[in-house]
């Protein structure tokens, strides 16, 4: 597609070729309609992608995003996706030093083994028992409020019927998710391992009155209707190869290189110019789906944008010749790192890193977690790697937002990435630094993002994950029927700053382009 060629008509432009933007342009192209997706970059993926960070090195990362659990089935097969997840046998390992030795917590491997490594950690079966009785709780809520991701929005009251345990609606829905850990658990480690998943990309404290922490906890036990988190086969990059490969099998025009600039609402439609390398051009539709932020929308259409909700995270890409040895003797390194890692992420830690970093100081403590996908699958390393037995780390960072980078990030970025494999360190039996590989130029493989980072490179308003703060699957003021809609009729959203956005789902893009279609029919 050339800039200048004129003004073309479209059904729907979709700015933003991530996953989202994916989504809806497939399923709008397979209903019929004529549809063009501008993408900023040279590629489609957004940060759901894979790539080869490290130089003259065969290893294909998922460098942003990583594991899959919002994905409905639902979309996969609607689309015929190319694609596959494995699941990880391990749930978690939580490393930790109980009077003067090392131990942790082992959950996963079978009922029985879990149950055996709560009576190692704790002396009883008690926390084991809580342990049960509150994944119940999240299970049965999963089972019921994920079915509704891809359908209208449910008012309030519908998804608490729908829900039907007024124990479970208070829990998630009404207390601050603190008050559920500490009323169920008893442990610190234990409960810190419970608030992880309230956590994750979102800065907030256990009781956070505005319950922030219990949207962001809700996203990461619903997945599936189970709550598992798992490994995509081929890395992030498979997915949005095959959904590029769905929207263009079905006639959707792909532009990468085309950065859209200004959208011009009317009454019958919308124009979205858009400029290239080689100039500028304009593009006509009765719908544009914006796949970018709630910010980048604003900006587009000429309005105040909102202030940003800044990011909170770092992500570090790793390539090791082989995983390191355990301080914990009972733990096999490879079941350890199969599953998600947890280092400092007691529930004590978790609210002094937050305080710290509230008062504008990187955590001294930095908590993290950490996974290695090549375990669960070695497609995303080389032949030769895989020989090796080389593996891959991927860490995620805790309660580091991006005011905390603001006056050098360059330099903010070492301090934290040093202080947090410090304490990645502490439960190892040898050094991290010691199992990197290298690059062709001799660099260790080890590459380390920052909100800021993440801002530059991808346009995340903040370095946000989720654009904006995650909201309430339910109807509230300002929403439409699919959560999608905006100011304008004929502008929708379709990124994670949507309604039941957030993740790797492609929720708001089925969404987005469900909406479109029934008003086109």
């Amino acid at each position: 597609m050339s800039a200048n060629e004129g003004t073309r008509a479209y059904d729907a432009v979709i700015v933003g070729g991530g996953h989202n933007g994916l989504v809806a342009a497939a399923y709008l192209a397979r209903a019929g309609r004529s549809v063009l997706v501008l993408e900023r970059l040279g590629h489609t993926g957004g940060a759901a992608v894979s790539t080869r960070p490290f130089t003259g090195v065969d290893a294909r990362l998922s460098r942003y995003s990583y594991l899959v659990s919002l994905l409905p089935p639902k979309i996969v097969s609607d689309l015929g996706l190319d694609f596959r997840v494995r699941t990880r046998t391990i749930s978690s390992y939580t490393p930790v030093e109980r009077a003067g030795r090392p131990t942790g917590l082992l959950v996963g491997g079978g009922a029985e083994r879990t149950r055996a490594a709560f009576a190692r950690l704790t002396g009883g079966e008690r926390e084991h028992a809580a342990w049960q009785r509150f994944y119940g709780m999240t299970g049965r809520v999963a089972r019921r409020v994920f079915p509704t991701l891809t359908e209208p929005l449910p008012t309030r009251d519908e998804l608490r019927r729908r829900i039907d345990d007024e124990a479970a609606w208070r829990a998630l829905f009404e207390e601050p998710i603190g008050v559920a850990v500490e009323e169920h658990f008893a442990d610190d480690l234990v409960r810190g391992v419970a608030l992880t998943d309230a956590l994750i990309g979102t800065f907030a404290d256990a009781h956070d009155p505005s319950l922030v922490q219990n949207r962001c906890f809700l996203y990461h036990v619903i997945g599936g209707g189970t709550g598992a988190w798992d490994v995509p086969v081929g890395g992030m990059g498979a997915l949005t190869d095959a959904l590029a490969a769905a929207a263009r099998a079905a006639g959707a025009v792909l532009a990468t290189g085309h950065e859209a600039v200004r959208i011009d609402t009317g009454a019958d439609g919308a124009e979205v110019a858009y400029r290239t390398a080689d100039g500028e051009g304009v593009a006509a539709a009765r719908h544009v789906l914006v796949g970018a932020s709630p910010r980048e929308l604003a900006a587009l259409t000429g309005e105040t944008p909102p202030e940003p909700a800044e990011g909170a995270q770092l992500k570090v890409n790793m390539l090791l010749t082989r995983l390191p040895r355990l301080r914990d003797p009972a733990v096999d390194p490879r079941e350890a790192f199969s599953g998600t890692f947890h280092v400092a992420e007691g529930y004590d830690q978790l609210a002094a890193a937050h305080a710290q970093a509230a008062a504008g100081e990187l955590p001294a403590v930095p908590p993290c977690e950490i996974y290695c996908h090549s375990l669960t699958d070695p497609t995303i390393l080389g032949p030769e790697l895989a020989g090796r037995g080389h593996q891959t780390l991927t860490l995620f960072g805790l309660h580091t937002p991006a005011r905390l980078f603001a006056e050098d990030n360059d330099a903010a970025r070492e301090r934290l990435l040093a202080s947090t494999l410090a304490q990645l360190d502490a439960h190892l039996a040898e050094p991290l630094a010691d199992c990197l590989a290298t690059d062709a130029d001799g660099r260790p493989c080890i590459e380390a993002k920052t909100p800021l980072d993440l801002e530059r490179d991808l346009r995340l308003p903040g370095g946000n994950i989720f654009h904006r703060p995650l909201s309430w699957p339910y109807v509230q003021e300002g929403t439409g029927r699919w959560g999608v809609e905006t100011a304008h009729p004929r502008v929708l959203l379709c990124g994670a700053g949507a309604v039941r956005g957030g993740g790797v789902s492609g929720v708001p893009g089925h969404n987005a382009a469900m909406a479109v279609l029934e008003q086109q029919n």
